[in-house]
């Protein structure tokens, strides 16, 4: 069973700084993509960040040079660092594991950022 759980969200002021961290048991983490989306209230999920099992990454125009995601296959652990934030990166952020044999993807509960002015 594939579980994935995330940490690290709240209430920030902009400019700040977030770390989001995403626990994943039940896969074989070192080869398997892993990727952060985000919701906002009454709008779309959308990719934030993802990274292979290779290390290679992609962001989203909107976060690019702001957002870095890493991953310590060691401690089967996906990161989202998030720096000069701001209200529009307020959402619901969500940890998304697909798996290299089969394509499935799994989700975590999802964890509220949520940025004042």
């Amino acid at each position: 069973q594939v579980q994935l759980v995330e940490s690290g969200g709240g209430l920030v002021q902009a400019g700040r700084s977030l770390r989001l961290s995403c626990l994943a048991s039940g896969s074989a983490f070192n080869r398997d993509a892993m990727a952060w989306y985000r919701q906002a209230p009454g709008k779309q999920r959308e990719l934030v960040a993802r990274i292979g099992r290779t290390g290679n990454t992609n962001y989203a125009d909107s976060v690019k040079a702001r957002f870095i995601i890493s991953r310590d296959n060691a401690k089967n652990t996906v990161y989202l660092q998030m720096n000069s934030l701001n209200p529009e990166d307020t959402a619901v952020y969500y940890c998304n594991l697909r798996t290299f044999g089969s394509g499935n993807d799994y989700w975590g509960q999802g964890t509220q950022v949520t940025v004042s002015s």
